[in-house]
Formats: C-alpha cells, structure tokens, sequence
C-alpha cells in the first residue's frame, strides 16, 4: 500500500535508519567475546603477561565511555567560553572602541570603573564611542550608523561562512537532533567542519543584534563534539548504541553550559531531545554536564564567578495576591508562543519557497532592520545577555533607570515597545541560514513583558497603597518586586515556544537559587504550556521537523493518530504496512550467482536495507531476515573452497532438509527468487563477479536474523508505535495468523507517513 507522499515526507529516503536492537545485540556479542577469550587464555593456558594484557583491555573498555564523557564536557566547556568572549567583544565593537587597546571589550576597557559607571560612556574616558573615535565630537547619527553598518557587517559575513563551507550549521539544530536521537542518520551533521563553522558563525550571528540566541545552538555543537571526540574509539564508531548515549550526554552539557544548569540540561535532554534514555545514559549525562560546566566555570568567561551573564539572585517573597499577576504572565508566554510558532512557520515556509538563492542577501536585509530599528530604544541596544541581566536584577535603590519611581512611566513604554520588537525580531530572524537558537530571545521577550508588568503594579502600589488588594503588603517595604516578574516572563516565554516545562522551572531555579519562587514558575510554565497547545500543538522543534521533512518517530504521535482516526488502538497494522506483493523477498534455496550480479546492479534505484527470507515464494513461510550490508560485505571477499572452484549460488539457509553446500536447483538463466536492488554499491563486479554455473554454494546462514521482530495484521498500530519507540528496530515483519506465513513489512518511516498522509489529507 503506498502511503500518500507529503512535503513532510518527501525528504524521508535522504535518511537511513539506525536499527538499535541489531546494534545493541552486536555490542552484547562482542563483549561475550572477549569474556570468552579471557575465559579461554587464562591461567596456566596463556602466559601472564597474555592474561594480564587481556584484564586491561576489559577494564579500558568499561572505562573508555567516562573517558570520552570527560573529554567532551571539558572540551565543550572550553568551547563555549571562547564563544561568550568573542561574542561579548563582537557586541561592544557596535557601540565603541576601548582607546587602552581595540582588543579591549567595554567591561574590561572600564575595569577600574565601578559597574554602575561602567555602562556610562562619559564617566569611562577610555571608552569610546565611534563619533568620539571617529570625528572628536558627539554625533548621534555617526553612532546609529556605526552601530547598523557593524551588526550588518557581520550578519553577512556570518552568512556566507555558513552558505560556503557548513549549510548543516545553519538553524539551532534542535530538531534534526531530536531526529538522531530517534534513530535516523543525517549524514555529516556533527562532523567537524560543522562544529568549527557553528562555533565561528554563533558569535558573529548573535554579536550583530539579530533577535538569536546561542542556547540552541550550544546543544548541537555539543553534540558535534561528542561525535567528534567518540568516533576516534573504536568501540562508539562501529556502535551507533553506545555513540547515542555520547550524543544524549553532550546535549545535556551544551543546555547546561548555555544556562549555567547542569541538573536543568540533563533534564532538558531527558523531557525534549531524547527518545531513549536509560539509566546508564543519565549518570553519563549528569557527568558530563557536571564537567562542562566546571571547564566553564574555570575559563570565567566573564570575570564575574557566573557561568551566564544574567546570573541573578533574589532575597524578597512573594505574595499570594500575585498568583492573579503569575498567571497573566503565563498567559503571555503561552499566547506568545503558539502565535511565534505559527507565524515563524509561515516565515520559513516564505523563505524555502522564494529565498532558498538569496541567502547572503536576505540576513543582511534582516540584519540591517533589525538594527536600524532596535538602536533607538535602549532595551533592544543592549546584547540580550546584558538585557536579561538589567531586567533580572532587583533594585536595591531608587537609582538607575529602572529603579527610579519618576521615571516608571518611561521605563514602561519603553518596555513595551521592546517587547513588540523584539517578538518581531524574533519571528522574522529565527531560521534564517545562520547559527540561531530562540531560547535566550524568548527569555528577553517574556522578561521584558514581566519587568513592564511588575512595574505598572509597583506604580499602583505606591499611588494607592491601601487598596484592599495590597492588604498583605507590610508598611514602609518593598512590596512588588518587578525583577521577580521579569523572571517569571522569561520562564513562561521560553515554556511558550518550547513546551517544555520541568526542566525549564530546574533552569530557572539553578539561575536564581530563588526556592522560595519555584511554585510561581510551575504556575506560569503550566499556564504557557496549557495555552500554547490550544493554539498549536507540540514545540517549535517538533513543527519545524514536520516543516523540513524531517523523520521522528515517538509516543507522541499516538496522540495524532487518535485525532485523526478516533482511537490509535483501532488501527491495525495491515492498513499501514507494506504488502508483501510489493516486497523484494529472498528465498531460502538462494539464487544464481550470475543472476545476483544482474540485481544488484540495479542497486542505486532503490533504497532496500534488508530482505525477508522465506522458505520459498509460494508458501512465503518467514525463515528470517537479512541485511543488504551484510550481504554486499560477505561478497567482497571471495570464499575459497577445497575443491578450487568458484561459487555458483547463494544460500540463505543451512540444515538437513537445505544441505549448506547443496547445489542450487536454479539454472543461471533463471531464479525463483529476486533480491531486488542493493543500494549504494560503486561498482558490481568490484563485489560479484562472473563465475561458472557449478561448484559448492556459499552459505550465507550466519547472516539472517531468525528472530526478527514479528507481529499480526490486526495488532494495533498503537502497539507498534511503543515496540519502534522502546526496541528500536529497524523493521518489523507482518506474519499470517496461520502459521508464520510473510504478509507484510513495516517501518518507522511507514508509520510516519500514514500519520502525516492523514494529516495532509484533512
């Protein structure tokens, strides 16, 4: 049965599948293996140097997955410190030039300077702004035009890095991620020319003031170097088992090194980005995180003792009558995320349609609004680090801006208008062809929201302090603390456009130590993810997955399934699957060799990974199944035999009733059986070549699987959702009630577009 085939399955055949129970049971078989050896060479058989060299290596083995662990956090550590000064020089070189040394961003060239005073041009002599260094005088319009002509300087500069040498490094890389984790392979997506063009292309995408964030980029980075630093050990680079849970703990790490969270990021790859994740995976991914982190903390990008810039904490309660305020604040986020998601689809399906050749172009045009727009107001000027910062942090007097009573009417306008920027910044920006994560401009966005709405009620509290609403406040304190509300904003934003809930309140946590604020930021997280699925349904990255094309398989999709067909449970396989007319089988008695070079030659039109074997194609009773890669490996190197003669078939099944070297009853003219095509081979006679019609078979038994994953016709889709969701296979077979007899194949990708194909259709 063909599936209908949408845009977001078209891409499907471009990725391979990881079957996870073939690697795993590998990997089993190979430890097995080396027990055995011990056991076999111990003492008094084998030397003592022999038997000694055999322990070592079983304990290099048991220890070589914290080894890699700890080489990624610690490289992942190093690598985001250096993006965070990069970046931090790249942001201050838009508004001026340390006359100390160019090589001077602002905070260092103003050391000496307290911090207040640091942001001050005028009170810091050796900061200068671009009219000073340019023209000697104070030129508003030199600065505005220095601040664009530099943001749009390395916009595009970014840009065409990214278009040139790395296209996979552009975007956050969260959902091919969540892709990998799922089992499918996108070829050279955590290579390293991507994590060096990542790394590079972050700090100038987010030092030239487009609304991006680098939180989620700093998760495929880490992944990038996970892959990078695990494919040199042999044991992760022929196991993609033990290389997913390497995958699992760097992406752990990179959201704990991005938020200064290590337990947060383990969680935020456990609730998003992993599909499975066991127990060895999460004391993995605690440890590497735990290192990360510490690498971080030891560079102190910042030269303040935080692993962020907006690193806060608070000392102040909160009030009951606020929980009305808390959920307002939810409300935002939620509102806020569901309408960014729907209205950044709409962007990036624009962008895929008509920009796909004026990439350069397109972010420079971006870059040059956004920063000629942003420049006037004073929160969307500032890094958005230092933003979340400023907005996060409680005042401890009346002066500064945003502490000032006289000026609250200022500050709330002024927040307003950069809440609506920045929501547009955001929408437009996120998804173009440079590194871009959404997380830190949704923070900014609800911050901003919270900061202007805790300082409309701290203006209302000190107008009409009597007011029964303010009844719990003591006298003569602070009551409404607007840092606090800020803070609640970018928790419900960030929950608003992810849909991740528990491990944003542990972030938001680890980044105040705030615990007496903890049940405020489940109240507002719940209210954003409650809102944000009645206007759409799943995170950005699950959108833009179906978006791109991408292949992602969990439980999640049961919940498609029931909207769209009334119940999972009443769908059965048979709707789904594959027919087994349409199906290249082999059968056990094998096939001419000549005949095999013929089909196998016909390998680059089709993708087929494997075969069902069957005792023949009549009966079609399931013997077992094998893989193509294996079938193409075992006939690249020839097979001698006693009798010096070459070998004329192939046979799938050893035994009494097959006899392993029994002649094949086929002539080389015809086969009662097709193996189809075998994809990918560069040459055929390279791994087939001619041979004489006679000699003893060559036995390929040890090859198939007689155990492979089978169910029912009528078994419930829902059921086989959770076997690919919690085993991994790679494909499942469909059997008769009958007695064994092959009716049908199913895959992942099957599964996916059925769902999709249904989607598509209502």
């Amino acid at each position: 049965m063909r599936q209908v085939e949408t845009k977001s399955t078209a891409r499907f055949d471009e990725f391979t599948t990881v079957d996870w129970m073939d690697d795993s049971a590998k990997e089993r078989r190979r430890q097995q293996a080396h027990w055995s050896q011990l056991r076999t060479h111990g003492l008094p058989s084998a030397s003592l140097t022999q038997y000694l060299m055999n322990w070592a290596y079983l304990a290099y083995d048991s220890m070589v997955s914290w080894i890699v662990v700890l080489l990624v956090g610690v490289l992942i550590g190093i690598n985001t410190a250096f993006i965070s000064i990069v970046t931090e020089w790249l942001s201050d070189a838009k508004l001026g030039v340390c006359s100390k040394g160019w090589w001077l961003n602002q905070k260092f060239c103003c050391w000496e300077y307290s911090p207040s005073s640091a942001s001050q041009p005028e009170v810091c002599p050796e900061w200068l702004a671009w009219d000073q260094a340019l023209i000697g005088t104070s030129a508003g319009v030199v600065r505005w035009l220095a601040f664009v002509a530099i943001g749009t300087l390395l916009a595009t500069v970014c840009a065409f890095l990214v278009r040139s040498y790395a296209p996979l490094a552009a975007g956050s890389g969260l959902p091919e991620i969540k892709a990998i984790l799922g089992g499918f392979v996108i070829r050279g997506f955590m290579g390293g020319w991507t994590l060096l063009m990542k790394s590079i292309g972050l700090a100038l995408a987010v030092a030239s003031g487009l609304s991006v964030g680098k939180e989620g980029p700093a998760v495929h980075m880490g992944c990038c170097m996970g892959n990078v630093v695990s494919r040199n050990f042999p044991k992760f680079r022929r196991s993609a088992a033990r290389q997913r849970e390497i995958v699992s703990a760097s992406a752990a790490a990179g959201v704990a090194v991005a938020f200064g969270a290590p337990i947060g990021g383990v969680l935020f790859s456990l609730e998003d980005l992993s599909s499975h994740f066991p127990r060895k995976t999460l004391w993995r991914s605690f440890f590497c995180a735990l290192i990360a982190t510490v690498s971080l903390q030891a560079m102190d990008p910042f030269w303040t003792g935080k692993l962020v810039m907006f690193q806060v904490t608070y000392d102040r309660d909160w009030h009951f009558f606020e929980t009305v305020f808390f959920v307002l604040i939810g409300a935002f986020g939620g509102v806020y995320g569901g309408l960014c998601i729907r209205l950044n689809l709409k962007v990036a399906a624009f962008r895929k349609r008509y920009l796909g050749s004026w990439v350069v172009q397109e972010v420079a045009a971006l870059a040059l609004l956004t920063t000629a727009v942003t420049y006037a107001n004073r929160f969307t000027r500032e890094d958005m680090g230092e933003l979340l910062a400023m907005l996060l942090q409680e005042c401890k007097d009346t002066r500064g801006m945003l502490c000032a009573p006289e000026s609250s009417r200022q500050v709330i306008w002024a927040l307003l208008w950069a809440t609506i920027i920045r929501v547009a910044g955001t929408i437009l920006a996120y998804g173009c062809r440079v590194p871009c994560g959404i997380f830190v401009p949704s923070m900014a966005i609800g911050a901003s929201f919270g900061r202007m709405l805790g300082a409309i009620i701290q203006s209302l509290h000190r107008a009409h302090p009597k007011w029964a609403l303010f009844a719990q406040c003591a006298p003569d304190t602070p009551c409404i603390t607007p840092a606090t509300y800020a803070f609640l904003g970018a928790a419900a934003a960030m929950c608003g456009v992810t849909k991740v809930t528990v491990a944003v309140v542990v972030i938001m946590y680890e980044l105040t130590g705030a615990l007496n604020f903890i049940v405020p930021t489940m109240i507002v997280v719940m209210v954003a993810r409650i809102i944000g699925d009645a206007i759409v349904e799943g995170g950005i990255s699950e959108q833009l997955i179906l978006l791109n094309g991408l292949p992602f398989l969990d439980e999640g999709e049961l919940d498609e399934m029931e909207s769209l067909a009334g119940s999972a449970s009443h769908l059965a396989v048979a709707a789904v699957m594959r027919p087994a007319d349409d199906l290249q089988v082999l059968a056990a008695g094998g096939l001419p060799y000549a005949e095999m070079q013929s089909l196998v030659e016909s390998a680059a039109r089709d993708s087929v990974r494997g075969f069902p074997v069957v005792d023949n194609q009549h009966d079609m009773r399931l013997v077992g199944y094998v893989l193509r890669d294996a079938i193409v490996r075992t006939l690249a190197v020839p097979q001698a035999h006693s009798t010096g003669q070459s070998a004329a078939a192939t046979t799938f099944v050893g035994g009494e009733m097959y006899g392993p070297r029994q002649q094949v009853v086929f002539s080389s003219g015809h086969s009662d059986s097709s193996l189809g095509s075998l994809h990918g081979l560069e040459s055929v006679d390279h791994y087939v070549g001619q041979s004489r019609s006679t000699g003893p078979p060559v036995n390929l038994a040890e090859l198939v699987n007689s155990s492979p994953v089978t169910v029912r016709p009528q078994m419930s889709v829902e059921t086989v959702v959770e076997i690919f969701c919690k085993l991994g296979p790679r494909v499942i077979l469909v059997t008769s009630e009958d007695g064994g007899h092959l009716v049908g194949l199913l895959t992942r990708k099957d599964v996916l577009r059925h769902i999709r194909g249904q989607s598509h259709v209502q």
